[in-house]
């Protein structure tokens, strides 16, 4: 009985803590966590969240529910509805997202174990608790229902017990190992005060005394914004019959390439956050937030299959089709046959659309290969698919506007160069669009739809600023790599700004 004491007073822990865990942090939201949900029961927990007065009432719920079940759980009082109760909790955390392989992507619980997880395990070991009659809880049910049980036996068949003539009334206190077994769960709530008490005077020492953590453009300090504070509907634009998102998001990040400038080690960092899991993660968060368009290169292709096969998302995802390599002396050209077969592979994976990446463009065009991007533009048109064309160097747009190329949208980059890295006297891996005035006036005389990238100077440039900029200035789509700490504040700004009194001269074109 001790044993299933303990068991019972270390869920109850469990609970506790991460009730009061949710109460003490004031942005807490069950949202993300429903939001995550594609199993049988999605729809009905993505109602939730789209509802805010019920998401109120399920997250009051949730930290309530947490906080007074496991304490009725550690002391031992109320146990059998404490524990359906619990049951109850676990089943509908388990039902929103269980364990099961095409959901093991990074959620932000602990462990996906095939099927079995902590959830599973503590519904489990509830259930087995119930087997055990009330009567023999170690305590304060146990103690009351002494009480209760002294209290209600009938003292007329209670002998009395006589010494010589006299009767002695018979004892009414609790034996002392009854009273024992009723409060023997105290000290463990005790212990558990002392240690959150600990844990939160810890915690508002680092609020106090750490410096906020600047990690880019996007954010100040590493604070993740949740579902919750979306501020509406992304707006959406088309591409032939294409339809996308205003906001794209770009796949330099996701694949763990950063322009950096100096610091070296930036690119192998990010190669190191962006595993898998997270990766899966990210772009279910950017669906969530209503970016429905990957930008990204063939060599991603089989995850995003791995994305739709396991039916976490259905992001689309547009490939760029890159026809250089890299090596310590520079950059060359691929073979031909070996480009097409790149764009092949794009094709056959399932991009929604296909352009001839920036730098390719840039190469071909002043290397006079121009039959080379002719020849891959009308292998993507074969296949049905929207085709475009990217370029940093507004001469190449120029140049293959000339070449009598007609693509059914272009791919340019466009940022200011009011930043300080932009101030070097020679190229430090800092600057994208070397004649912003120039591509903004050529770009306006342009009838097919722009989709502007490294708008925000890979960084250099805050979003409120490089979006603004970009969208006035003639973009009909922005593309913007984000880590999923900056999706929701990105995308907000997006919206802020489409829903704003745009002041640009170009049409949009999409």
């Amino acid at each position: 009985m001790f044993i299933f004491a303990l068991l019972r007073i270390a869920i109850g822990w469990h609970f506790v803590f991460e009730g009061l865990s949710k109460l003490f942090t004031p942005a807490w939201t069950s949202a993300d966590y429903l939001q995550m949900s594609t199993w049988i029961f999605a729809p009905f927990f993505h109602w939730i969240v789209e509802n805010p007065a019920v998401l109120n009432i399920v997250d009051f719920i949730n930290i309530w529910g947490l906080i007074f079940i496991g304490f009725a759980l550690m002391f031992g009082l109320l146990t059998r509805p404490a524990i359906y109760g619990g049951m109850i909790l676990l089943g509908l955390y388990y039902l929103a997202n269980p364990p099961f392989i095409k959901n093991d992507f990074g959620m932000p619980v602990e462990g996906h174990y095939l099927i079995v997880n902590k959830n599973l395990i503590e519904f489990l070991a509830l259930g087995i608790l119930l087997i055990i009659p009330a009567n023999n809880y170690i305590g304060l049910d146990s103690l009351l229902i002494s009480i209760f049980n002294k209290k209600t036996k009938n003292p007329e068949k209670v002998q009395k017990p006589k010494i010589a003539d006299a009767e002695i009334e018979p004892k009414t206190y609790l034996p002392r190992r009854e009273l024992l077994k009723g409060v023997a769960t105290l000290p463990f709530l005790a212990t558990f005060g002392v240690a959150f008490f600990k844990k939160k005077k810890w915690e508002s020492f680092e609020e106090q005394n750490l410096a906020d953590a600047f990690t880019g453009a996007s954010v100040k300090t590493l604070q993740i914004s949740s579902l919750k504070e979306l501020k509406g509907e992304l707006p959406k634009g088309k591409i032939k019959d294409l339809e996308l998102s205003k906001l794209i998001l770009g796949g330099n990040l996701l694949s763990g390439y950063s322009h950096s400038r100096d610091l070296i080690y930036v690119s192998q960092l990010v190669k190191a956050y962006h595993q898998r899991d997270k990766i899966f993660a990210t772009l279910l968060l950017a669906e969530k937030c209503g970016v429905d368009t990957l930008l990204t290169n063939p060599i991603m292709a089989t995850m995003i299959d791995e994305y739709w096969k396991r039916k976490i998302g259905e992001i689309q995802f547009i490939s760029d089709c890159a026809g250089l390599n890299y090596d310590a002396k520079g950059r060359y050209a691929k073979p031909v046959d070996e480009y097409m077969d790149i764009i092949r592979r794009a094709i056959d994976y399932g991009a929604c659309a296909c352009y001839i990446q920036g730098e390719t463009a840039d190469h071909y065009m002043a290397e006079g290969k121009v039959d080379v991007i002719a020849d891959a533009i009308q292998l993507i048109r074969d296949a049905k698919l929207p085709v475009g064309i990217g370029a940093h160097d507004i001469n190449t747009i120029k140049a293959c506007v000339a070449a009598g190329f007609e693509p059914d949208f272009w791919m340019k980059t466009l940022h200011h160069h009011n930043y300080w890295s932009a101030k070097h006297t020679e190229w430090h891996d800092n600057m994208y669009c070397f004649y912003p005035d120039e591509t903004i006036s050529f770009m306006k005389t342009l009838p097919q739809p722009w989709i502007a990238f490294k708008v925000m100077a890979a960084g250099a440039i805050h979003p409120h600023e490089a979006f603004r900029y970009a969208y006035e200035n003639g973009a009909d789509f922005i593309c913007a790599g984000m880590y999923d700490f900056q999706m929701v504040e990105d995308v907000n700004i997006a919206i802020d700004v489409l829903g704003s009194n745009i002041k640009r001269d170009r049409p949009w074109m999409a």
